[in-house]
C-alpha cells in the first residue's frame, strides 16, 4: 500500500534522490519544507506537494493532517544541514511518522541516547541511510572477509578527494558547528563502512585536521587504516587532473583497488525498498560511525609522526 511522505530540505544536493526514490518505490511526497524556495525540482516529481518555508507552518500542517482519518504522513526523509538533523527527527516522531535521516544522524553520540528515548514513546522508527551496505562491491568484500579468519590483518588506504570551491566554507558546511568538519562530512559514510566490515574501533588517531582535508589511522579489529580525506583540488593525484576528474576516490586493502565507483545512481532507492520492507538501518547501525568522527574532531592532530596517509607528504 502506498505510504505517504514528507521531505525536510528540497534546495539541497541529496534531496532529489530521496525525491527519486519515493517516487520509484510506488510512495506519495505530499508534504515539503526548505527555508529557500528554489525547489523547482519538485515538479520533476510530486508537482502537487505541499510546500512551506516556515517549520511552524510546516509542524501545523502534519499534525493537521495526523488528525484527518486518512492521509497522515508515515515517513519524514530528512535532508537538512547536519546540525539540524536532531530537530527534525523529533519533529517527525511528534507528528507519529517514522524519521529517514541523511548521514550523520545526529553529530555528538550521546543525541542518539535522547533519541533512542523518542522511539519508545512514540512507537516510531529512526532510520539512517547508510547506503554503501548495499552497495554490491561492497557487499562482496564484507562476504570475502568473513570468509577468512577472524584474526587476519588487512592494511588499508582511504583515499577521497572532491574538489569544492569557495562557496562552500561559506556555506553551513563550512561551519564545523554546523557540518562536524570534513570528516564527517564527506567521510562519515566511508567509516561506517569499514568499520562495518572489518570490526570494531580499537584505536583512532588524527594527524592532520584542517577546514579543507583530514587525515588519520584507525586500527579496527581486522584493519590497519589509512585514511585521507580532501576537498582541495591540489590534493588530486596526476592521473585524476589529466582526465579534467574534480573527484578521485580509492580504498585499496592489501594493495589491491576495490572498485565501487559504479552502482550509486540508485542506492537511495535501494535503501527506501530496505526501510519499507523493515530492514532498515537504524541508530543501533549509525552510533559507531558517529563516534568515530566525533573522536576525530575533537582530538588534538598528531602530525606527520607514525603511519600516515601517503598523500600527506605532499599535500
Amino acid at each position: 500500500m502506498s505510504k505517504n511522505f514528507a521531505l525536510i530540505g528540497a534546495a539541497g544536493y541529496v534531496a532529489p534522490r530521496h525525491m527519486r526514490a519515493i517516487k520509484e518505490t510506488g510512495n506519495e511526497l505530499v508534504a515539503v519544507l526548505d527555508p529557500f524556495d528554489s525547489v523547482g525540482i519538485i515538479d520533476s516529481f510530486f508537482p502537487k506537494a505541499d510546500f512551506f518555508t516556515e517549520p511552524e507552518r510546516f509542524d501545523r500542517h502534519l499534525d493537521k493532517l495526523r488528525r484527518k482519518v486518512s492521509g497522515k504522513v508515515d515517513y519524514v526523509s530528512i535532508c537538512s544541514p547536519n546540525y539540524l538533523h536532531d530537530a527534525h527527527i523529533r519533529l517527525a516522531l511528534r507528528n507519529k511518522a517514522h524519521a529517514i535521516c541523511e548521514k550523520p544522524l545526529v553529530l555528538n553520540p550521546w543525541n542518539l541516547d535522547g533519541l533512542e528515548e523518542i522511539e519508545k514513546e512514540n512507537g516510531k522508527k529512526i532510520f539512517n541511510i547508510l547506503q554503501l551496505r548495499l552497495h554490491p562491491s561492497i557487499i562482496a568484500l564484507k562476504n570475502q572477509i568473513a570468509s577468512q579468519p577472524g584474526d587476519k590483518m588487512y592494511d588499508i588506504d582511504l583515499t577521497y578527494i572532491t574538489s569544492r570551491g569557495k562557496w562552500y566554507f561559506y556555506s553551513w558546511k563550512g561551519n564545523v558547528a554546523k557540518s562536524g568538519g570534513v570528516a564527517t562530512n564527506i567521510g562519515i559514510h566511508f567509516f561506517d563502512m569499514l568499520s562495518w566490515i572489518f570490526g570494531e574501533v580499537q584505536d583512532n588517531k588524527v594527524h592532520v585536521y584542517q577546514k579543507d582535508k583530514a587525515a588519520g589511522f584507525l586500527q579496527l579489529k581486522q584493519a590497519r587504516v589509512r585514511w585521507f580525506l580532501s576537498l582541495d583540488r591540489n590534493d588530486l593525484p596526476q592521473k585524476a587532473v589529466e582526465n579534467g576528474l574534480p573527484t578521485y576516490r580509492s580504498i585499496t586493502v592489501n594493495g589491491e583497488e576495490i572498485e565501487f565507483s559504479g552502482g550509486f545512481t540508485d542506492l537511495h532507492t535501494e535503501s527506501y525498498r530496505h526501510i519499507l520492507a523493515g530492514k532498515g538501518f537504524g541508530i543501533k547501525e549509525a552510533r559507531n560511525s558517529i563516534e568515530i568522527v566525533h573522536n576525530i574532531r575533537t582530538q588534538k592532530p598528531l602530525g606527520l609522526t607514525g603511519d600516515y596517509h601517503p598523500f600527506l607528504k605532499n599535500s
